[in-house]
């Protein structure tokens, strides 16, 4: 299961809709598995069909997550036309199998936001919960 507080939830819902109809893209950070930061990043393919990180922005939130005492928990994009999993070509960039991939989709009324666990082209579904901003997650359940 991936935790996201809600502020952070919002502000990635709101850096999709902001970029749409391109694809927007970033890092989760947070420790124990409750994502506490968000990094927006530069889509470099300024498409609404795929996405390419800034490798500068990359390397500066990686200093900055860990700078925190955080960790990258998932990366995260947008869908602006296209429902809440991954396509094939985001299956094929999945490079990284300690990230989970979190998926913003504004195909539907509402955003819809999926998280994925993406191993050797395996794609494994995640459960999500959006956590009030108070509630630190202890590791306990």
């Amino acid at each position: 299961m991936l935790k996201i507080i809600r502020s952070v939830y919002d502000k990635a819902v709101a850096h999709a809709k902001r970029e749409a109809p391109l694809e927007a893209c970033g890092y989760f950070a947070g420790n124990d598995g409750a994502v506490t930061e968000i990094y927006k990043l530069t889509n470099t393919d300024r498409s609404g069909e795929h996405y390419a990180m800034d490798p500068s922005e990359q390397f500066a939130a990686l200093k900055s997550a860990r700078g925190k005492g955080l960790s990258l928990i998932a990366g995260y994009h947008s869908h602006p036309a296209s429902p809440a999993r991954p396509s094939v070509e985001d299956i094929h960039l999945a490079y990284d199998p300690n990230l989970l991939y979190v998926i913003v989709s504004l195909a539907e009324k509402e955003p819809v936001t999926k998280v994925f666990e993406i191993r050797n082209g395996d794609v494994t579904p995640v459960a999500l919960e959006v956590i009030d901003d108070n509630i630190q997650n202890t590791g306990k359940t």
